[in-house]
């Protein structure tokens, strides 16, 4: 059995003077930077030792897992200005490309490079040619703190270069928890039409899901967009959560969407076994409740469901 691959994991580092990286004080007390920090047992207080230990246990709990075998590492750009210059203010979080390229190379069968390129920024299509040089697989985007319009004509030659070099853009889809969100309606499905017109393959985070419980304005257009777009996907990550298992339940009912669908998890945030209880699979609940490796459990709770990933990242980024 082949082995997925995760195209939704976050890389995080503390900033030290060699990685480039940045994560604000509100961002960094908040429920996520704690949550995270205390799962995995950080010393926030030694940057470079944290920054090595979160890489180390990704790795480790990936190597661990019988289901999974490659992880696409994200990186996340800044928000930038009318100039295209870095916002330092409004820029939260930041794990700069050469981070991402750097962890990926020291393990490449384990790991590929998913840089972030804010089209806002005045060296996007330099950025975008230089990441694709090193070997990037695809490259993320979350608009919502970004503070960019992916709808707006002025992105689309962005778009145009992004089909040339042949890079899959996996863009945020819905409200904005985890990280400090601006303006939530640019996290709205529609404003990725653009991107597909140009020709680029996009990859919609969390199951084209709102985040906000069941209200789920995005599943006609979800529907639709499968129809129109063959380069048209959607990662089935964080939809265990709580807000989001709504759409995760109607996923499970339509298998016209199952070739669409890619494996995420959108690590390190947790994984929860609960939905196996709502398909009234009570064993499928025991057994992944009982995996201690999340990578596994989200593969376990998706078979409960009946979710058959029938499409996976290696094929459509082009045997990356």
């Amino acid at each position: 059995m082949r082995k997925l691959t995760d195209v939704h994991v976050h890389l995080a580092a503390l900033p030290t003077p060699q990685n480039g990286c940045r994560v604000s004080r509100r961002l960094l007390g908040g429920p996520v930077g704690r949550l995270v920090s205390r799962d995995m047992g950080l010393p926030l207080d030694q940057p470079e030792q944290a920054s090595l230990l979160y890489l180390e246990r990704l790795r480790a709990e990936l190597l661990g897992s019988a289901r999974v075998g490659r992880a696409v590492l994200l990186g996340m750009d800044g928000a930038y200005d009318e100039s295209g210059r870095l916002d330092e203010e409004h820029t939260d979080f930041l794990i700069g490309n050469d981070y991402v390229l750097e962890c990926s190379a020291r393990a490449p069968a384990l790991f590929l490079a998913g840089v972030s390129v804010n089209p806002q920024r005045r060296d996007a299509l330099d950025e975008l040619e230089r990441c694709a040089a090193r070997g990037a697989a695809l490259v993320k985007v979350l608009a919502n703190s970004q503070r960019f319009d992916p709808a707006l004509p002025r992105y689309r030659p962005f778009y145009k270069v992004m089909a040339r070099l042949k890079l899959p853009l996996l863009a945020h889809v819905g409200f904005e928890f985890s990280l400090i969100g601006h303006d939530q309606s640019v996290g709205d499905l529609g404003r990725l039409v653009p991107a597909l017109e140009e020709g680029v393959t996009v990859i919609a985070a969390h199951g084209c899901s709102t985040g906000l419980f069941f209200a789920e304005k995005h599943w006609a257009l979800m529907g639709e967009l499968v129809r129109r777009f063959p380069r048209f996907y959607a990662d089935v990550s964080a939809l265990t959560l709580f807000n989001r298992v709504g759409q995760l339940l109607r996923i499970a009912r339509h298998p016209e969407l199952f070739g669409r669908l890619l494996f995420g998890t959108d690590y390190p945030l947790p994984v929860y076994s609960y939905p196996c209880l709502l398909a009234g699979a009570g064993g499928a609940w025991a057994a992944s409740r009982a995996a201690a490796n999340r990578f596994d459990r989200q593969v376990l709770v998706l078979e409960a469901l009946g979710v058959e990933l029938r499409a996976d990242f290696a094929d459509l980024a082009g045997g990356r």
